[in-house]
């Protein structure tokens, strides 16, 4: 009975470990030429992933401590993966201190839109999902041009 327990509790150990393999590989596959992916952007690819990516992406400026950044990072992933015609790449700015400071970052969460390189829109706080959308949406537009 003792040897079944044992094996059990090891079970959510592997899947754990599993999914979170799975999850580092798909973050390093980015960017396709497609929209609707999520990745967490730093330093050192934020140029090859967000200012050279070909379809336009959606950059959240966040932190772990961050209440409202905690609330609108569902609500952008969620959206982003809806429209599938933009990206989202997420910066820690705790761990990313160059960018927050290259894109004036100086309340959160912030989100600024990029197309072609080049900022294009942005948002500071909390957003309804509903405004969330129009933001994706109105990033996306040029895209079916």
């Amino acid at each position: 009975m003792l040897g079944a327990l044992a094996i059990r509790s090891q079970r959510p150990f592997v899947a754990a470990a599993t999914v979170g393999r799975a999850m580092r590989f798909s973050q390093r596959r980015l960017y396709s030429s497609k929209g609707g992916q999520v990745l967490e952007a730093t330093e050192a690819n934020f140029e090859k992933d967000v200012l050279e990516s070909p379809v336009p992406t959606v950059v959240d400026f966040y932190a772990d401590w961050c209440g409202p950044c905690k609330m609108l990072g569902p609500i952008i992933e969620k959206a982003v993966k809806k429209d599938a015609r933009v990206n989202l790449a997420k910066v820690n700015v705790d761990e990313n201190l160059t960018l927050a400071s290259d894109y004036k970052i100086t309340s959160l969460p912030t989100v600024i839109g990029f197309r072609n390189g080049e900022p294009v829109a942005a948002f500071v706080g909390m957003r309804p999902p509903a405004a969330v959308e129009e933001f994706i949406q109105s990033i996306a537009a040029d895209t079916e041009k």
